[in-house]
């Protein structure tokens, strides 16, 4: 891959981790209800579980979208469902209070990995960004795309974790952080508009 091409893939992936999207809210969301120190497990499962997803998308899951169309169709039905059960869940969270199982837990590893499967964004980008700079669908291509995530991941991952544990001194009294997680699940339903009309 050339120094230029890189650069525009690295500004590529960039600015699409860190657009709002589902993962961003929800880790902003983690940071508010459970600290910059809790939500390190779900940060690592976002930044490592998508260029992880990348993999197997760039070698071979693509052309199952390319020789059944419908798959892809039922694929972003499923995650839409989904996705607004996660708003549902976020919406109706327990403020938290200094007891260790108050508040519910914020997202693991696994969890946070095992989401990128279902997240109608990080489809859109694994795919957008396949196509656009693994053209060829070779390893090497494929490798580079992931690893350039791995590192842009690492920047959204930490800011909007932070933005959500530096909103968390805002939202100190149940009310706001019930206001707060009000308005991330709608924002999470917001999201999946230009999913559904597309």
């Amino acid at each position: 891959m050339t120094p230029d091409l890189l650069l525009a893939l690295a500004g590529f992936a960039l600015v699409t981790v860190i657009t709002p999207g589902p993962n961003n809210l929800m880790l902003m969301t983690s940071g508010a209800n459970f600290g910059f120190r809790r939500s390190i497990p779900h940060m690592l499962g976002v930044g490592l579980g998508f260029p992880l997803m990348i993999l197997p998308v760039g070698l071979g899951v693509m052309q199952v979208f390319d020789l059944w169309p419908l798959s892809y169709t039922i694929l972003k039905g499923l995650s839409v469902a989904y996705m607004l059960y996660l708003a549902w869940r976020i919406a109706n969270a327990a403020p938290p209070d200094n007891t260790p199982k108050a508040g519910g837990t914020p997202f693991t590893f696994l969890q946070a990995a095992a989401f990128q499967w279902v997240n109608p964004k990080a489809w859109s980008m694994a795919l957008g960004a396949i196509t656009l700079y693994a053209t060829g669908r070779d390893l090497a291509a494929v490798l580079w795309v992931a690893c350039t995530y791995v590192a842009m991941g690492c920047i959204s991952t930490t800011s909007w974790t932070v933005l959500g544990q530096q909103l968390r001194r805002i939202l100190n009294r149940p009310n706001r952080l019930r206001v707060f997680n009000w308005a991330m699940a709608a924002l999470l339903v917001a999201s999946l508009i230009p999913v559904i009309w597309t």
